[in-house]
């Protein structure tokens, strides 16, 4: 592997880590809001 596609490699990682945690944060807030409103029902 060249430096550079490693480095491209790198950041590529780093961007997917980011948007992974993204997701998780959106799941748990969508997790959140389904509980509060089975309570109010």
């Amino acid at each position: 592997m060249r430096m550079d596609q490693a480095k491209r490699l790198k950041v590529l990682e780093k961007e997917n880590a980011r948007l992974k945690k993204l997701l998780a944060e959106s799941e748990l807030d969508k997790a959140i809001l389904r509980e509060a409103a089975s309570e109010n029902y």
